[in-house]
């Protein structure tokens, strides 16, 4: 996306040092800078993007923002460079003006964001947040990075704390928001659920129109929005058939289809409906999107290897996701295998979560194998075996990946489920070699 000069000045409010004629897109990697750029410099903790101006002249920009000494001929001094980003986000939002989609949730924001992006682009020229680059650079990436004629903007908003959504939401300014639930991710955090549910509410602050969230006690408590508001929930769907690989319910007297199993992506599907709806969407354009979506990397994921069928949902996880997907699975597959491993973020009662979990399992399912990877999952495990079932444990992904190679018979379905930080591909790429 490029900008004047004028248009800059418009969108930073800053003083300027030169003139170029011409127009200019921003970048803030003098990895991929492209000559004619303006070079905007980000800061961090550890790093600060302003040590960097020369090498992104040397690469071809045009010229620099910059917040302290002045690096070129061109130059735009700021007050912070991650607010001159930010206004020149909002600037572009304004000036295309699609309708924006704001998601966030403790769970499933990623799913329901791409639920989204496949039923809206069946009639709409879409644009959505990249992967789940959710925090305020990546809306600002998100915004830049869509084409002029987008129709419809969906960003994904997360967050670590309170006040970074509202952060993203005032510049965002969102027609529609969505939260798909309050769970315990980041409690570590935030200290408490009323805390994380304040945190997702702040999508409401800019809101404009509709706030579709799943009918929580705590969302109705503390959106704080006189708007419309619309809550869902897995209650109000008459579930007709559930199989591996394929969903079909009803909701408000419709029938829909999904191509993967699980209640949980049912439910995230209702926001889906209900946005599309609001854009004055036909029954007949929700259905073909809905039967369209397909799971991204790592949720969800299906591979054969060695002859064991293995499902990756390794993307992340917390009591919540693991409940629920690890129900999905001893539900619908035979031969069932359950790989569990660490859940992060979760703060000082972090071990009585994860016996939760196990307790919530062991009470809920009799058969299944289980292996659990590192000290927290173990706590898993030992409530696990409290009700008879076969767990074994393991410190690392060398070990299980052993056990699984010498020990399981190939036909088995291997489910794996754990935060990012544990890495559970390394067990995919230990199975292939």
């Amino acid at each position: 996306m490029r900008f004047d000069i004028e248009e800059i000045k418009k969108a930073v409010n800053a003083k300027f040092d030169g003139e170029k004629e011409g127009s200019f897109e921003i970048s803030t990697d003098t990895r991929t800078i492209k000559k004619g750029d303006l070079y905007l410099p980000l800061k961090g903790v550890t790093f600060d993007g302003e040590n960097f101006c020369d090498k992104a002249l040397k690469a071809g920009a045009a010229g620099c923002f910059y917040t302290k000494e002045k690096p070129c001929e061109f130059a735009i001094k700021v007050d912070d460079t991650l607010t001159a980003y930010l206004n020149i986000a909002n600037f572009a939002r304004r000036k295309y003006n699609p309708k924006v989609i704001g998601v966030t949730g403790s769970s499933g924001k990623t799913t329901t964001k791409e639920m989204i992006y496949s039923v809206v682009s069946e009639k709409f020229k879409t644009h959505k947040t990249f992967s789940n680059h959710n925090n305020e650079i990546g809306f600002c990436q998100t915004v830049l990075s869509m084409p002029e004629d987008t129709e419809v903007l969906i960003v994904e908003m997360g967050m670590r704390g309170l006040g970074e959504i509202e952060l993203i939401t005032k510049f965002a300014e969102p027609d529609f928001a969505v939260i798909t639930n309050v769970g315990s991710a980041h409690i570590g955090r935030l200290g408490s659920f009323d805390n994380i549910a304040k945190a997702k509410c702040e999508i409401t602050s800019k809101l404009k129109e509709t706030l579709i969230a799943h009918d929580c006690e705590r969302v109705r408590k503390f959106a704080n929005f006189d708007g419309e508001k619309i809550f869902y929930s897995i209650n109000d769907v008459q579930i007709l058939e559930k199989r591996s690989g394929y969903s079909k319910f009803i909701y408000k007297g419709k029938e829909y289809e999904l191509n993967v199993e699980g209640d949980y992506n049912i439910e995230n599907s209702l926001s889906a409906i209900e946005i599309a709806y609001k854009l004055g969407m036909s029954y007949d354009e929700i259905r073909c999107g809905l039967l369209a979506y397909k799971p991204i990397e790592k949720r969800w994921e299906v591979e054969s290897i060695k002859g064991f069928n293995v499902i990756n949902d390794s993307y992340n996880a917390n009591p919540e996701s693991m409940k629920a997907s690890v129900s999905t699975f001893l539900e619908l597959y035979s031969n069932p295998v359950v790989v569990l491993g660490d859940m992060g973020e979760l703060g000082d009662n972090e071990v009585e979560y994860h016996r939760e979990v196990g307790r919530y399992i062991g009470q809920k399912f009799k058969n299944g194998l289980f292996l659990t990877v590192g000290h927290l999952a173990a706590c898993i495990a030992d409530e696990l075996v409290k009700f008879g079932l076969n767990v074994k444990s393991f410190e690392n992904n060398i070990e299980t990946s052993r056990y699984i190679l010498d020990n399981l018979n190939a036909g088995s379905t291997i489910f794996l489920k754990a935060s990012r930080s544990m890495k559970f591909e390394e067990i995919i790429e230990n199975l292939k070699k």
